[in-house]
Order: C-alpha cells, then structure tokens, then sequence
C-alpha cells in the first residue's frame, strides 16, 4: 500500500471512530423529558457532524472525477460532451417555459411578498420540463436497451 493510500485509511478510521464516539454519546444522552437543552445540542452536534462527512464524500468525489478527467483524455471528451448534451436539455425546457405566474388559492401571498415572480415562475418551469425530458430519454433508452437485446 502506498503512502498515501495508508494517510486515506488511517484519515477514514478517525472519521468512523469520531463517528461512532458521537452516535454513543447522542444515544447514552437520550432524555424524553421535552425541555432537556442538552439533548437539542447532541443532536445538532451530530447533524452538524454529518453536514461535515456530506461536505468531505461530495469534495472527495468531485476531486476524483477531476483528477480521472484531467489524466485521461477520453475521459475528458466524454465529460464535454455530456455537459454540451444537458446544455442542450435546459435551453430546450427553458425555451419551453413559460413565465407565465401560475393561479392557484393563495397565490396573492406569494406575489405580494415578492416570492413568486415571472423570472421564478420561468426558472421552475425550466427546471420541470428539464425534469420531463430527461425521464422520458431515460425511458426511450430502457425500451431500447430491452429491444435490441432481444434481437442479440
């Protein structure tokens, strides 16, 4: 194992030990008396805690994939042409979007106080049809890939 394959796992088992010390200690500190302050602080203690190993798994993948990208060039044609091919899919669902403001009960309040506007109505539109296109490409490409094994 490599030295930096060893920093990793030694870098993992700390991560698993303080995760396991804090999940103890959360549940050796479990009260059902409501006005408890420190049972509130365990738990935000560890939901701050696994903010933190969402933050370290997310920045890890998207290093790799950086890391695969930049050293293997096939790698990087695919990735641009995959980006090209969901710029594709929001300009498309964006040009099909309305900014049209929705009416439905209660809608006044949402104007009024500035949440709902033509821009956010256009943005939610883009962000439903580009929803719709990519599920029905997903299924095209399962009936497909079922067809033409069938033919195989």
């Amino acid at each position: 194992m490599s030295k930096t394959g060893r920093i990793l796992t030694i870098f993992q088992w700390v991560l698993l030990a303080i995760s396991a010390i804090l999940v103890i200690s959360l549940m050796v500190n479990v009260s059902e008396v409501e006005s408890d302050p420190t049972m509130g602080s365990w738990i935000n203690t560890n939901l701050i805690w696994a903010y933190i190993l969402l933050a370290i798994g997310a920045g890890a993948a998207i290093i790799a994939a950086i890391l695969h990208t930049v050293t293997d060039t096939s790698a990087l044609k695919q990735s641009l042409i995959s980006l090209g091919f969901m710029v594709v899919v929001v300009v498309v669902a964006y040009l099909l979007a309305s900014d049209a403001i929705p009416t439905f009960h209660g809608v006044e309040k949402y104007i009024s106080d500035g949440t709902l506007t033509p821009r956010i109505s256009k943005m939610i539109g883009t962000g439903l049809y580009t929803t719709y296109i990519l599920l029905f490409i997903a299924i095209i490409g399962m009936a497909l890939s079922s067809v033409s094994k069938l033919f195989k």
